[in-house]
């Protein structure tokens, strides 16, 4: 496994952790409980970590994944937490993440994902 799928396989795991802690949740409930908030925050500051990680050429073949805006919130949500838009990390979650979960799956290798 080369290094780019490893990375990809850590971002889509990672993704579908944060699809995980969302499912069945409303974006009151989520407001409301810190808990589920960093727990969100977490996995989606892993998602960035990981882009990160992945080489630029690897980065510039795939401009359908938004890399500049991943790695940005993961830069707000490690060093910037005063920050944190709550509203904005939640529309992450339930708007974005689930497309980049559909991307991330095509472009890991399958005998990767099992």
């Amino acid at each position: 496994m080369s290094r780019d799928d490893a990375y990809l396989l850590d971002m889509l795991r990672f993704a579908q952790e944060v699809l995980e802690f969302s499912r069945g949740v409303t974006r009151e409930f989520y407001l409301a409980d810190q808990e589920k908030r960093r727990s969100i925050e977490r996995s989606l500051e892993l998602v960035g970590e990981a882009a990160r990680r992945i080489s630029r050429p690897f980065r510039e073949e795939h401009p359908e994944i938004l890399w500049k805006d991943i790695i940005g919130q993961r830069s707000v949500l490690a060093h910037d937490y005063g920050d944190i838009s709550d509203v904005r990390v939640w529309e992450t979650a339930t708007e974005r993440i689930p497309n980049l979960v559909r991307v991330l799956e095509q472009l890991v290798p399958r005998e990767e994902k099992a």
